[in-house]
């Protein structure tokens, strides 16, 4: 007995296989706390440029509380170490490029 079809056509099956593409990247970017992807990637213009910034800001935001989450976590005697002084540089750098980024008015 033959299989039943899911979907009337080969269009339809990949119209169904990108929407969930679509769903789990939504649901990976709101998992991990990120915004949106602009609608249209390759679309010039303010609203995707401020997008791109947003995005930018949201990254370098969780880089430095996963940095700051990692240090906390460390014994007293770890974060007296040159490694842990080299970390809080790479953060303080993270934050500075932050504030550097939160500046730019699209």
């Amino acid at each position: 007995m033959p299989t039943l079809r899911k979907h009337e056509s080969p269009a339809a099956r990949q119209r169904a296989y990108r929407q969930r593409v679509k769903e789990a990247r939504l649901t990976e970017l709101k998992a991990k706390g990120l915004p949106c992807t602009p609608g249209i990637p390759t679309m010039p213009g303010k609203a995707r440029w401020h997008a791109m910034v947003y995005q930018a800001l949201a990254m370098l935001w969780a880089a430095q509380g996963e940095i700051q989450s990692y240090m906390d976590d460390r014994s007293e005697e770890w974060q007296e170490r040159q490694k842990a002084e080299a970390l809080n540089e790479v953060k303080e750098a993270i934050l500075e490029a932050f504030y550097c980024a939160e500046a730019i008015d699209i």
